[in-house]
């Protein structure tokens, strides 16, 4: 597991605010003033970020600015506002070996081995940057509530180092087969979950399914965030038209099945997303509940319509995807690479759009937002999606994560003569 470590849960463990990362929830955690030094802007700028309660305080010329506490030298990192996870799968995360490493055998769903895999998957996806992370997760059927469960004790925690907010998935809803799962899905709102979700997909009424959801979601006025690989036009509009009047957020994702239908009626499922305000969360690395196609969305065709667009990394090194890295940054990556979009337009969908499909307040590298940030190594934003190796986490306030990547070469008249850059050992007497 990861050198970060989640400590126990506290007397705050019932607090919604804290519970859900709320536009509060930084003003909860006692942090000691913080400078970072020395840090990159995207614009070119080089400068100081002082940081106390959970928020920024002043962003100032490098050099320009005091405070009492610890001081982090930033010099040489790109400084960006921190990506978000807004489609994670923590119950089977990094079960594609198994119950565990070296525990061959089938995959374990008692409690205490959900509630290691979520806590050890969030703390990858936090030292990858993450701050806060969607983890839906799998209720009734033979595990009922217990997965939830203890998704939801590692939630409580991870309280600190990272948000974690579960989304409650049935599989059936419909019918007397699906009873049982929609009474379990108003209990888990109960639970404490941050939004209610499913793949309608696999109900016999997928329409019946997802208006289900959404009369609940009404009920409660939680965020709906549901599964479906968007290759039924008709089905995607009667959606939009139920989700256009609902007061909270509604997401779908990953829509791949946008791509596989005629263009002209992809154009008119998206121009009716975009009018219901839907956001679709795509999954740039691919499907994450094997009801999907190959691919990902047609992100260009839905940005033409003006749908809001969030990417997530969906599976966590599960059957799904053995190979699924959860890493934000990459997401970000494959969309510059692989669907023409800028890198900055690639980084928001990580970012403030993410944050936004979760429910969660805007942060920029500016005083008087929240303290969520991200350095990594580099000086432009498209270099660091190329090669983000080391990293720095701030949540709410303070360093929870640090990843450091060395490059060594053998020695080359070659390199010195021309000057390239090295990427070395930190000097610990404070050198570049």
């Amino acid at each position: 597991m990861p050198d970060s470590q989640p400590r126990p849960s506290d007397d705050h463990a019932d607090d919604p605010a804290d519970a859900s990362g709320g536009p509060d929830a930084a003003a909860t955690t006692e942090t000691n003033p913080l400078v970072l030094c020395g840090a990159r802007l995207t614009d070119g700028r080089v400068v100081d970020v002082r940081i106390g309660g959970g928020r920024i305080e002043a962003v100032g010329t490098a050099g320009s600015l005091a405070a009492p506490g610890d001081r982090v030298d930033l010099r040489g990192h790109l400084l960006l506002p921190a990506p978000v996870e807004p489609h994670a799968h923590s119950d089977t995360a990094l079960t594609a070996d198994g119950t565990g490493p070296g525990i061959p055998g089938p995959v374990s769903y008692r409690p205490q081995d959900v509630q290691r895999r979520a806590t050890e998957a969030a703390l990858l996806q936090l030292g990858h940057g993450a701050t806060a992370l969607r983890a839906h997760v799998r209720i009734g059927s033979v595990q009922g509530l217990a997965s939830l469960d203890a998704v939801l004790r590692a939630r409580d925690s991870l309280r600190g180092l990272i948000e974690l907010a579960p989304v409650a998935v049935p599989r059936l809803l419909t019918g007397v087969a699906g009873a049982d799962n929609l009474a379990m899905l108003r209990d888990a709102v109960k639970m404490g979950v941050s939004a209610v979700g499913g793949c309608p997909d696999l109900d016999p009424d997928p329409a019946g399914y997802a208006e289900a959801v959404l009369e609940i979601a009404a009920e409660h006025g939680c965020p709906v965030d549901l599964h479906t690989d968007g290759d039924a036009p008709a089905r995607l509009g009667r959606l939009a038209a139920v989700a256009g009047g609902m007061r909270s957020g509604v997401s779908l994702g990953p829509c791949a099945g946008l791509a596989r239908i005629p263009a002209q009626a992809a154009a008119r499922a998206a121009d009716q997303l975009a009018a219901a305000g839907v956001t679709v969360i795509c999954l740039p690395q691919g499907g994450c509940c094997g009801v999907e196609g190959r691919g990902t969305a047609p992100v260009g065709l839905l940005r033409a319509a003006g749908v809001r667009i969030a990417a997530g990394s969906g599976a966590l090194r599960d059957v799904t995807n053995p190979v699924g890295r959860g890493d934000p940054l990459e997401a970000a990556y494959l969309l510059a690479s692989q669907s023409g979009m800028r890198a900055d337009e690639a980084y928001r969908t990580v970012s403030s759009a993410a944050r936004k499909a979760m429910g969660l307040p805007e942060v920029r590298v500016e005083a008087g937002f929240p303290a969520e940030l991200l350095a990594v190594r580099g000086e432009q934003l498209s270099g660091v999606l190329s090669l983000a190796y080391s990293r720095i986490v701030v949540h709410r306030g303070r360093v929870v994560a640090r990843t450091s990547a060395v490059r060594e070469y053998c020695d080359s008249e070659t390199v010195v003569a021309l000057g390239l850059p090295r990427q070395g050992r930190p000097d610990p007497f404070g050198g570049p």
